[in-house]
């Protein structure tokens, strides 16, 4: 059983910045995708960042140049620096970990809001 505990979440004003992190128990890690999601109300949840087991990481193309996502294999957490933050960005940001992006486990959610 894995169990995700994201952190860092908050308001914060246009412009500004935000770190996410997320702390995973359990066994399995290293080998795992690690990605966060986004829901926005009235929205699907979309994915914002990923990074495979090899590092190799992606990004919607909304949130390219300005999000950056990371894992520490060793910590077992994965993190996403937000910068240049943008109202439109305000939602609830879930981590997931799984053997592909979109499966497995997620996280309870963080909310994040950016006011104009």
């Amino acid at each position: 059983q894995v169990q995700l505990v994201e952190s860092g979440g908050g308001l914060v004003q246009a412009g500004g910045s935000l770190s996410l992190s997320c702390a995973a128990s359990g066994s399995i890690f290293t080998t795992n995708f690690l990605a966060w999601y986004r829901q926005a109300p009235g929205k699907q949840r979309e994915l914002v960042a990923g990074i495979t087991p090899g590092g190799r990481t992606n990004y919607a193309d909304s949130v390219k140049g300005r999000f950056t996502i990371s894992r520490d294999n060793v910590k077992k957490t994965v993190s996403l620096q937000m910068n240049s933050l943008k109202p439109e960005d305000t939602a609830v940001y879930y981590c997931n970990t799984g053997w592909a992006f979109g499966v497995g486990y997620w996280g309870q959610g963080t909310q994040v809001t950016v006011s104009s």
